[in-house]
C-alpha cells in the first residue's frame, strides 16, 4: 500500500509498519530533521506520568515513547497492531509488558488507565472516532489523553515549504535511510491528508473528552492535543 485513502485497511497498514521497523526510530530521526526527539519529550511533559500511575501508550512501536514514561514509576503498556514493532521492541526492552491491540478494539477493560496518548499513529486509525471512544473507555473518570499528531502549519508560506517537502524531498531521503521506502510516500500522503488543529479538536469533544485543548509544535507541523475524561 502505497497511497493514504480513507479507507485504510488495517491488516495493510500493520504489514506496511512491519517492514519499516528495524529502522524505523532511526529514520523517523532523519526525517523529521532531529525534532522526533523534541517532539517526544513535549509529549512526555504533557502526559506528565507519576509514579504508580497505568499509562497506555497506544501506537507505541519499539516503545521508545514509553520508556520516558516507565522512568517517572508509571507502569506503561505499550501497545501497537504491527507484530514486527512488538518484536523489535521486545528484542530492546525485553522488561516491557508489550501488547498486540487494534484501537478500535481495545485488548483493556473498561476505566483501567489514568492515562492514554497516541504519538503519529491516530491518522493510520481505520476509524478515528471509535478509536477516540476506545481511549475514552478505558481511561478513569478524571484521567486524561495525549494525542500527538502531525499536523497543519499555521504561517502560509511555511505551510507551502512543508508541503512540498513532504511530496518531493521526503520520499528520495526515505529511499536512502528506509528498508520500504513506499512505506513513507503513504506516511506522507496520510499526513497532508490529516483534519487540522480544530477538527480533531471538534472529534475528541464528540467522543465525550472534556477540556480539550491543543498546542502547535514546530509552527504547526505537530500539534499536541490534551483532553480529561469526566
Amino acid at each position: 500500500m502505497t497511497r493514504a485513502s480513507l479507507d485504510k485497511q488495517p491488516h495493510e497498514v500493520a504489514s506496511m509498519f512491519d517492514e519499516v521497523a528495524a529502522n524505523y526510530d532511526l529514520t523517523n530521526d532523519v526525517l523529521s530533521l532531529g525534532q522526533a526527539r523534541r517532539w517526544r519529550k513535549e509529549v512526555a511533559k504533557a502526559v506528565n506520568a507519576r509514579p504508580a500511575e497505568k499509562v497506555l501508550d497506544l501506537a507505541a512501536g519499539t516503545a521508545t515513547s514509553s520508556l520516558t514514561f516507565a522512568a517517572t514509576g508509571a507502569y506503561v503498556v505499550p501497545c501497537d497492531f504491527s507484530l514486527g514493532m512488538l518484536r523489535e521492541g521486545k528484542k530492546r526492552h525485553g522488561w516491557m509488558p508489550f501488547t498486540a491491540g487494534d484501537a478500535t478494539k481495545l485488548p483493556f477493560a473498561d476505566e483501567v488507565f489514568d492515562a492514554v496518548t497516541i504519538s503519529f499513529g491516530l491518522r493510520n486509525v481505520q476509524d478515528t472516532d471509535l478509536a477516540l471512544r476506545e481511549l475514552y473507555r478505558v481511561t478513569k473518570p478524571g484521567g486524561r489523553v495525549v494525542i500527538c499528531e502531525f499536523s497543519h502549519p499555521t504561517w502560509a508560506p511555511f505551510r507551502t515549504v512543508y508541503e512540498e517537502y513532504l511530496m518531493r524531498a521526503l520520499p528520495p531521503t526515505a529511499r536512502a535511510v528506509s528498508s520500504n521506502p513506499d512505506a513513507y510516500v503513504y506516511l506522507a500522503e496520510s499526513i497532508r491528508d490529516w483534519p487540522d488543529q480544530p477538527a480533531l479538536a471538534a472529534r475528541l469533544q464528540r467522543a465525550g473528552w472534556s477540556k480539550v485543548a491543543w498546542r502547535d509544535l514546530t509552527g504547526g507541523v505537530v500539534a499536541l492535543h490534551r483532553g480529561v475524561r469526566a
